[in-house]
């Protein structure tokens, strides 16, 4: 299901849930996981033509210590376009990392933690 967000970013700011409440995409079936993207999808059209959008934002929080307020998993769908307020600048590195210069981690490190997580699949 999806409906208006209460304290919307931009313009046409929605939420799309799945009706079975879950802290977390993990929880969540295959079936429900393709019914949530289906529905971003068809919405995603429609706010296009709503609200003039050229882009999007896609987002949602999973836990307390990532920003989860929320105890029902919920992605929020943002339509963009060309001087529209709120969040102006899409940069990860300023709202999931450390701030600041930060350097490129050598191959080796990369190859370990790509063995670590692939020992755990």
């Amino acid at each position: 299901w999806a409906f208006p967000t209460n304290i919307p970013i931009v313009p046409g700011h929605i939420l799309v849930a799945p009706v079975r409440c879950v802290e977390s995409l993990r929880e969540l079936t295959a079936q429900e996981k393709t019914a949530i993207l289906d529905l971003i999808s068809i919405l995603a059209k429609a706010l296009e033509q709503a609200f003039q959008a050229e882009g999007f934002n896609y987002a949602w929080n999973e836990g307390e210590l990532a920003g989860q307020s929320v105890p029902h998993l919920h992605v929020h769908v943002l339509p963009r376009k060309k001087g529209d307020s709120g969040i102006t600048r899409y940069e990860p590195r300023d709202f999931l990392y450390r701030p600041g210069s930060r350097e490129i981690s050598p191959d080796n490190e990369l190859l370990a933690v790509a063995e670590s997580v692939r020992k755990h699949l």
